[in-house]
């Protein structure tokens, strides 16, 4: 997985690369233009009321941009940013420690909240509504319970799983946009802005190639223009164009389609194994040497989106898309001449 150029979870080997590239303010971000305007609409209104924006959650794909989103917020309300993530909040003490080291105004970021424990969770609820803690000292007999009174601060929250949030966590969030997958001219202008950032020479053929093969995912698609300047540098005279883009693109094997090796390794195991299904995604997973998780997660929603896959009652079925996009017949061999 860590080798996959198309995923879009961000390596630790990006994390300094990604953080260079991020906008800092609404301006600057490109795409996702109603949740823009929604979001420059609740902080000018905060601004103008002297107050403190609401909690938000941002849902959606990994790689879209929430932990963006997050920043900017604490940028353009001028207030501090406490990043943290819900698997490393494991005891309800990691909270209280994070929540009464908050200035007020501070915009606490919980990435992957989805994540957290369930006894986190519910110290949080009070914490959100009423800005106070409820600490219990000791253990046993001797126990007893302190209220602390905390400062007043934005949580921003980012999921990739909305559905796995309870109920009541969900209702104190005041806003709750989701994130969809980004056009490919909106990912044409995210890399001829990286490009700028790092002094690439590109031009808009090579941009609008690299774009198109990015899985409408920003990160993805700067990770592709790092491996396309890597080949412009090394076999080309330094600049993207066209042909560059698309000879660096065909060397790390991605297609046109923005798929890499795995996802057609699943598509043609599904049509030359199973007759294009329905299959089990156990099964599916075994043929590949995947988890079923992974499988689910990782792969299945770009294909879905593209509809070379359906996932149906008996199993998961390749579509005739799926079909033409491979180049086989219907019966799963390669066409004749």
């Amino acid at each position: 997985m860590s080798e996959r150029f198309v995923a879009p979870a961000v390596r630790e080997d990006e994390r300094e690369f990604d953080a260079a590239l991020r906008p800092r303010t609404l301006d600057e971000f490109v795409g996702q233009d109603r949740v823009k305007e929604q979001l420059g609409l609740l902080i000018q209104g905060a601004r103008a009321r002297g107050e403190f924006a609401d909690h938000l959650l941002f849902s959606g794909p990994p790689g879209l941009g929430k932990t963006t989103l997050a920043g900017i917020v604490s940028h353009e309300m001028g207030v501090g940013f406490r990043p943290t993530s819900g698997p490393a909040l494991e005891r309800a003490g990691d909270l209280a420690a994070i929540l009464t080291n908050l200035e007020d105004g501070d915009v606490l970021f919980v990435d992957e909240v989805h994540r957290m424990p369930r006894a986190v969770e519910e110290l949080m609820y009070e914490a959100l509504e009423d800005f106070k803690l409820d600490v219990v000292i000791g253990k046993g007999p001797s126990a007893r319970s302190i209220r602390l009174d905390l400062p007043r601060f934005t949580l921003v929250a980012a999921t990739t799983r909305p559905g796995m949030l309870t109920l009541p966590l969900r209702e104190r969030f005041g806003f709750a946009p989701r994130l969809d997958y980004y056009s490919k001219e909106d990912l044409e202008l995210v890399v001829l802005r990286s490009a700028r950032i790092l002094g690439v020479d590109v031009d808009a053929v090579g941009a609008r190639e690299i774009a198109r093969r990015s899985r409408g995912t920003p990160r993805v698609a700067n990770r592709l223009l790092r491996r396309v300047r890597d080949f412009a540098e090394v076999r080309a005279d330094g600049k993207i164009d066209g042909r560059a883009a698309r000879g660096g693109l065909e060397l790390f094997e991605v297609d046109e389609q923005g798929l890499d090796k795995v996802d057609v390794g699943i598509l043609g195991t599904l049509i030359r194994k199973f007759d294009g299904g329905p299959v089990g995604l156990s099964t599916l997973a075994a043929s590949v040497g995947e988890e079923t998780e992974t499988i689910e997660d990782v792969y299945e929603p770009y294909l879905l989106q593209l509809g070379f896959l359906k996932r149906t009652p008996r199993g998961r079925v390749a579509t005739e898309l799926a079909y033409r996009h491979l180049g086989v017949t219907a019966s799963g061999a390669l066409p004749l001449g």
